[in-house]
């Protein structure tokens, strides 16, 4: 065997004994509901009752949003993430942190 063949097996004994080829693999965020993720959740200072978050969805399309917990409206009304998943994402958000949308 000349060394070239000898890189050559160690390179196939290192690939079987970890595994296939490592592909980058994103995990779900914090939150999801349908298509529709949300993380980076913050509270406002000034008003406990608004919750700051970012929507993703799977065709790649975020935004940051703020929403109230006490109706469960979600500024801006309209945005490039799906507003009914969006809407019950912030629904669950504002559960979670024990304000409950009417």
């Amino acid at each position: 065997m000349n060394l070239r063949q000898l890189l050559l097996a160690a390179l196939l004994l290192v690939t079987l004994a970890f595994g296939s080829v490592a592909v980058p693999v994103q995990a779900a965020p914090g939150l999801c509901v349908g298509p529709v993720c949300g993380d980076e959740f913050s509270r406002s200072a000034q008003h406990g009752f608004q919750l700051r978050l970012r929507l993703r969805d799977q065709s790649g399309h975020q935004e940051r949003i703020t929403v109230d917990c006490r109706d469960g409206r979600i500024s801006p009304a309209q945005g490039s993430v799906e507003r009914g998943y969006g809407a019950a994402v912030a629904r669950r958000a504002c559960r979670l942190v024990g304000e409950t949308p009417a």
